[in-house]
């Protein structure tokens, strides 16, 4: 059985397209939509419950990110569903790391063709120590400055401009006093006022910001910018666009299987551009737990 967890107000015109091409998708499956941040997991965890063998997240990576919670903490859930992404939101960075065509169509069929492949599921674990939370992730995590410009995301911007909303954010951001994030990871310790975890390379798009990174090896991929101003932001870009970044003197990036952020001033981290709480958060990973649907192998 398929499920589809659909987000109703995803960005742009792809919402309402994909309600308006419902009754022509071929195939059986269940429509759940979501009524509001969080009821994706719970609608997810419900579905595997059911013996959804097939789960499609539809919408953006926050929802992909709340349906993949939903799968992961059901029992049973990581090795009797498959997890699909139907990309509908504004950014869709682990749809573009699979290589799932943006035409809704296209990415129906390759749904339903099935094929998969076994990843990495990394997590981050918060909290106090005798009530520790564990959060599932499928692209990247991270704290610093892209954590803080999240919190001054316009959400009316954001429905009108898309990922010019982002850019606003993280504009206003580099104006105020800088965060700084401390990682220890694999024998090294490193403060920056950006600290990425990246199971896949890219970011915030096809930005390979962990350029060795990939889904199945068994590690993360750590990329900290020790300062983030117009200048050093500026030749960061151009390093990115030239898929150059392990090159730049603006940037360190290394392999662990885990590793810990901390910050003193209670900078906040995220995963797939979710927000999440203060710092102090440790991450690792699941090898080749999780079962994904792709496009079929070239």
């Amino acid at each position: 059985m398929t499920c589809v967890v659909f987000n109703p107000t995803a960005h742009g015109e792809r919402a309402a397209a994909f309600q308006k091409s419902l009754a022509t998708l071929h195939g059986a499956f269940a429509l759940c939509p979501t009524t509001g941040p969080g009821t994706a997991t719970a609608l997810a965890k419900l579905a595997v419950e059911n013996g959804c063998t097939t789960l499609v997240a539809a919408g953006g990576d926050g929802t992909v990110n709340e349906v993949l919670n939903g799968l992961a903490t059901s029992r049973d859930g990581l090795s009797q569903t498959r997890f699909a992404v139907l990309p509908l939101g504004t950014v869709n960075v682990f749809a573009k790391e699979l290589g799932i065509p943006a035409d809704f169509s296209a990415a129906w069929k390759s749904i339903q063709a099935g094929h998969e492949r076994r990843i990495d599921l990394p997590w981050i674990e918060f909290g106090p120590a005798d009530s520790r939370q564990r959060r599932y992730f499928v692209q990247m995590a991270g704290a610093g400055l892209d954590s803080r410009a999240l919190g001054r995301v316009n959400l009316n911007l954001k429905r009108r401009t898309g990922v010019g909303a982002y850019i606003w954010a993280g504009l206003l951001s580099l104006k105020s006093p800088r965060p700084q994030v401390t990682v220890e990871a694999a024998g090294r310790r490193i403060t920056g006022e950006f600290v990425g975890v990246g199971n896949g390379r890219f970011y915030g798009g096809r930005y390979p910001v962990f350029p060795g990174a990939q889904l199945d090896s068994g590690h993360l991929e750590i990329t900290v910018a020790p300062r983030m101003n117009p200048l050093t932001l500026g030749r960061l870009m151009t390093a990115l666009w030239n898929d150059r970044l392990v090159d730049s003197p603006d940037a360190i990036c290394f392999r662990a299987k885990e590793g810990l952020m901390t910050a003193e001033d209670g900078t906040p981290w995220q995963v797939e551009g979710e927000l999440g709480g203060p710092l102090p958060a440790s991450f690792s990973l699941l090898p080749s737990a999780l079962r994904v649907v792709i496009p079929e192998p070239r």
